[in-house]
């Protein structure tokens, strides 16, 4: 008799596999399983099959990292390779006050705002209120009888206390903090020699065992069940270990995670107090209205589960180090900045011309579109404890590559309402494309056949459609100032024309030229490169342009990059609060890849859904004599719309660090005025 090989857990199929082995029985071969009591039996067996299989590819699966499922297993799996994941983090805000002492009695030296409670607040565009509260305690002098607390950092969250003491009596001790939502960046932890004593000793958070003596005041931190923490001590080897009857101290935060980002007014929920005479008075009154300096930013959630199981065994290979761009591409997001979205990292040698001892960071958040300049010199910080001496680490401004569609798309007037319900579906399709993940992430490519699928696929009347693709770069001026700027595409330009005007460009205004000016281009002989002038139209439609200034600088179709000499902006198009000039060019490939510090967006809300009505698939013309042909290139106007009429022409550049070179222009952030192959923007000067 052959055995059954049960090797699928659906509980009908284990049944009839059961029925089947008994069938081969001469005893079964013709037993009515169904109308006996044997049947129970079969289910039975069945089940207790089922549960046991079950139950083993479970055990199973929850003892490799990739294919676990349980938190605390992933964790627990992540903890055996030296990784700890990330907790939730804190939304942090800036906020200044004053507290008028000239009524106080008595006269108060110096104020203390306690640590815990500062502020209250409701988030933005909810009606949940918030706590934000300082960690620890902050003191200020008071100066002609007012003290000024000035850009005090507060935490959206509750601060706890754990006290626990150490016995040697107990081998199995565990220091776990009982609480979740721990933010354990703001974690405090101190040990006094026992309970009564008055001085303690900070303890630091250690992650390895570099540099790490016997006498080291360090303390190690590991997830366990239901997202908390427990605390662990040295063992006199690795760190200090401690004495009978140590007074260990955790102060912590709990906190909503990212649930307070937004966050922008406050009202003062501290405590104020002062000493005199050895005795403590509270302060309740002439205290200022709380005065933001930024909204609450920075709050993110506890790990995931999947980002563990992705960068646990990442960390791993990269042994702590940051030698290669994938270490670099690891380390960032997995231990020194978690709110990373996406990131490139290139070397300098990659650029042309090389920058050697150079490694270049960009960096897209998940919150906002920048960096601030707080969190890039945190980023570099950070990175000095695992990178190579003698490497440079550089942070790029974000660089958008946006992609502007003009789509034609033909539609059968039989199968569709109209042809704007058409065109509001497959708009509506464009942007889930745009916002996939697929697109969302640097080194993104935007693939021009999916692109065509996904607009022929949006409606069962769309028969067909032509989209031709431009490319956009948002190029950031300095006002009133001689300056040069380079901005790449990092991709090869289509000349359409051989005799120019393949740029398109918004209006601005320049120096010593009375009316609002545009740039374009002069390809040169053999079609490589090209050199740019200015030029102006009576208007934004008009196909008879006016050439007012020449070799204003120079295009390189093959690599992408535009460069413009120096010349003194006074004026352009108003985005964000910065001065822009929009410049586009059509793609040699409609395929376009955003390279290496290039984030490529698909900006739908600058393209074009245009429905046609196919004539031949409805019966309109079945002999296609007026069928309409649409063009595979981009046709129509030699500019953008939009321009200097949107900015004053005494407006100044904002939120730049500006550092002067000749006559060549660098903002913070930048490669030293050098492009990547292509892909590297005016210095840092653009969008």
């Amino acid at each position: 008799m052959a055995l059954v090989n049960f090797s699928n857990l659906d509980f009908d199929q284990i049944k009839t596999s059961l029925k089947d082995y008994l069938k081969a029985n001469s005893d079964f071969t013709d037993y009515d399983f169904e109308g006996s009591n044997l049947a129970t039996i079969i289910d039975v067996l069945a089940y207790n099959t089922y549960t046991s299989s079950y139950n083993a590819n479970m055990v199973a699966n929850e003892v490799f990292i990739d294919s676990a499922t349980l938190r605390e297993n992933v964790v627990s799996l992540a903890r055996n390779i030296g990784y700890v994941p990330h907790s939730k983090k804190a939304a942090r805000a800036n906020i200044s006050f004053e507290v008028d002492t000239l009524n106080i009695s008595p006269t108060p030296s110096s104020i203390t705002l306690k640590k815990g409670a500062v502020a209250a607040s409701t988030g933005s565009g909810s009606s949940q209120s918030f706590v934000f509260s300082i960690v620890d305690d902050i003191t200020v002098p008071v100066f002609n009888q007012i003290a000024t607390f000035v850009n005090i950092p507060v935490y959206q969250g509750t601060v706890l206390t754990k006290n626990f003491t150490y016995t040697s009596r107990n081998p199995n001790q565990r220091y776990v903090l009982p609480n979740t939502g721990i933010d354990t960046n703001l974690l405090n932890i101190s040990v006094r020699t026992n309970e009564q004593s008055t001085s303690k000793v900070k303890y630091n958070l250690q992650d390895s065992l570099f540099e790490v003596g016997s006498s080291s005041n360090i303390y190690f931190l590991q997830e366990i069940e239901d997202e908390r923490y427990e605390i662990f001590f040295g063992d006199g080897v690795f760190g200090r270990k401690l004495e009978e009857g140590n007074f260990i101290t955790a102060n912590y935060l709990i906190t909503n995670g990212d649930a307070a980002n937004g966050v922008s007014s406050f009202t003062f929920s501290g405590k104020l107090v002062y000493t005199r005479n050895g005795q403590e008075y509270t302060v309740t009154s002439g205290i200022s209205l709380l005065t933001p300096q930024s909204f609450a930013t920075g709050g993110e959630n506890i790990e995931s589960v999947e980002s563990v199981k992705k960068f646990a065994p990442r960390i791993y290979s990269t042994q702590n180090r940051a030698v290669t761009p994938n270490d670099y591409e690891t380390l960032i997001p997995a231990k020194i900045y978690p709110n990373t979205e996406s990131i490139s990292v290139f070397g300098g040698e990659e650029l042309v011309p090389p920058q050697y001892g150079k490694v270049f960071i960009s960096i897209k958040p998940r919150t906002g579109d920048f960096l601030s300049n707080l969190a890039k010199e945190d980023v570099k910080m950070k990175l000095k404890k695992y990178a190579v001496a003698g490497i440079v680490p550089e942070i790029l401004d974000l660089k958008y590559l946006y992609l502007e569609v003009d789509a034609k798309v033909y539609y059968n007037s039989n199968l569709a309402p109209s042809g704007a319900y058409v065109s509001s579906v497959v708009q509506n399709n464009a942007e889930k494309y745009a916002e996939s993940t697929e697109m969302n992430k640097y080194g993104a490519r935007f693939k021009y056949s999916k692109f065509l699928k996904v607009i022929d696929d949006s409606h069962e009347s769309v028969t067909s459609n032509i989209t031709t693709v431009n490319m956009r770069r948002d190029l950031k001026v300095v006002l009133n100032s001689f300056a040069e700027y380079q901005i790449g595409f990092g991709n090869a330009f289509y000349i359409q024309n051989e005799d120019g005007f393949n740029i398109k460009t918004t209006s601005f205004r320049v120096s010593n030229i009375a009316e609002e000016v545009y740039i374009s281009d002069a390809p040169n002989p053999g079609g490589t490169t090209g050199s740019l002038f200015l030029f102006t139209l009576p208007s934004v439609n008009s196909q008879s342009p006016t050439i007012v200034r020449r070799s204003v600088g120079s295009v390189d179709y093959a690599r992408g990059i535009i460069t413009i000499n120096p010349i003194n902006v006074v004026g352009g198009k108003l985005k964000d609060g910065q001065t822009i000039i929009e410049i586009s060019m059509t793609p040699a490939s409609n395929d376009v890849i955003g390279l290496q510090d290039l984030y490529l967006q698909l900006d739908t809300s600058s393209s074009n859904f245009e429905t046609v009505v196919d004539e031949i698939s409805s019966g309109l013309d079945p002999s296609a004599s007026n069928y309409v042909v649409s063009a595979s290139y981009p046709t129509g106007a030699l500019v953008r719309a939009g321009g200097a009429s949107s900015t004053a022409l005494t407006t100044t550049a904002t939120n730049q660090s500006v550092s002067r070179t000749g006559s060549t222009v660098s903002t913070s952030g930048s490669s030293s005025g050098s492009t990547s192959s292509g892909s590297s923007g005016s210095s840092g000067s653009s969008y």
